[in-house]
């Protein structure tokens, strides 16, 4: 699904549900106070400082009164190029982003930095947890390019920590022993679309699927152990 402007009015009216205190104390325990958000970044190249942010996706992690994560729905948007942007033809042949589209609908870089950061900042409220954390699917990637965009715009409330964050690359190896994201994904037992891949919304949405299915399976085992310690 993906989520523009025009279909919120502006990220200040987006509503995020109160949490009860059991569950917002619990978010802040589980993570020292992160919040994790993944996020998907589809660029034109690989150089972070030179090279077009052209679609950025988000998903905050919701957890429930029992410790469980789920995903929430994606905010997306697509991005202006910024002045001078460098976009290689071999980048948009793997994203099949047209830049000139006139129904793209893309909104410039600061502009979608707010539309994503507004509703993850009420959602820091919500959990009461310090600042967000990136996840994301080889997350230095996408870190990287959020970062130049904030020095860019000169943004100077990013809920995002600057360096830290959870490379579900990693956390795949770890449980699935797959660190490819479509290998990954089917690993966990989800459904994987080719052809839907390489869009900022769709590759968000998997690795959002694939980080609370980890994630909930550490705690199962958790509790698990915890249980039979109990017993012992």
């Amino acid at each position: 699904m993906l989520v523009r402007m025009s279909d919120v009015q502006t990220p200040a009216q987006i509503d995020v549900p109160p949490a009860n205190n059991s569950t917002s104390s619990k978010y802040a325990e589980r993570f020292r106070g992160f919040l994790p958000v993944v996020v998907d970044i589809e660029t034109g190249g690989f150089d972070s400082e030179r090279d077009a942010l052209l679609e950025i996706a988000a998903v905050i992690i919701h957890m429930d009164e029992s410790g469980v994560v789920h995903p929430e729905p994606v905010l997306s948007t697509h991005v202006v190029p910024f002045p001078g942007a460098n976009i290689e033809p071999k980048s948009l042949e793997i994203t099949g982003i047209d830049v000139t589209h006139p129904f793209r609908g893309a909104i410039e870089e600061r502009e979608a930095l707010d539309f994503i950061f507004v509703p993850i900042k009420k959602a820091l409220k919500k959990y009461d947890c310090q600042r967000a954390v990136l996840v994301g699917h080889n997350a230095a990637f996408d870190i990287g390019f959020l970062n130049a965009a904030i020095r860019r715009t000169a943004h100077k409330k990013s809920p995002f920590h600057l360096f830290s964050c959870f490379d579900t690359a990693t956390l795949a190896g770890l449980a699935y022993g797959q660190t490819v994201l479509s290998r990954a994904v089917l690993a966990a037992g989800f459904e994987w679309n080719e052809r839907e891949a390489h869009s900022a919304v769709y590759d968000a949405e998997r690795t959002a699927l694939l980080f609370c299915d980890i994630v909930n399976r550490w705690k199962a085992m958790s509790d698990l152990w915890r249980e039979r310690g109990d017993d012992a």
